[in-house]
């Protein structure tokens, strides 16, 4: 039975490529929807890969996930350090939440290093850039299969 996993990405990330490269490298967001997709089929797992901009359609898409049973993996971005509704949201979750960062939040500026979504998350993967993705469902993978 094919699993269902949600890849969900917050703001700006849309914008990668282009925006502050010397911080988030030059890989496109479609470059990194490419390799989790053929990740995910890879390993027999159904994924939905998506972005917005827009925190109420974040919540919703995570409403969405718990509906329909869906592991998650989440960059939320900036939605990390101040959404209660997207942390809600997840800890409404009953399945795996892997929180993904591209940067190693740990060594960024203050406003940078505490994610809320931390508080809810099975597990967390920063630091590794575009690659992070890959690993996540990989991740994500094992996680579902212990859980079943």
């Amino acid at each position: 039975m094919t699993k269902l996993v949600y890849v969900l990405n917050g703001a700006n990330l849309n914008m990668l490529g282009k925006r502050e490269p010397h911080i988030y490298g030059t890989t496109t967001l479609a470059e990194i929807q490419q390799r989790t997709l053929a990740t995910a089929r890879e390993l027999d797992l159904e994924c939905e890969f998506r972005q917005t901009n827009h925190e109420g359609v974040m919540v919703d898409w995570l409403h969405e996930a718990y509906e329909r049973d869906a592991g998650v993996i989440i960059n939320p971005a900036g939605f990390s350090f101040s959404s209660i509704p997207v942390l809600d949201a997840v800890k409404l979750l009953r399945t795996p939440v892997i929180e993904l960062h591209i940067t190693n939040i740990h060594r960024r500026e203050e406003t940078h290093r505490h994610s809320l979504i931390s508080l809810a998350a099975t597990g967390v993967i920063c630091g590794l850039g575009a690659a992070g993705y890959p690993l996540a469902i990989r991740a994500m993978a094992q996680a579902l299969a212990d859980a079943a």
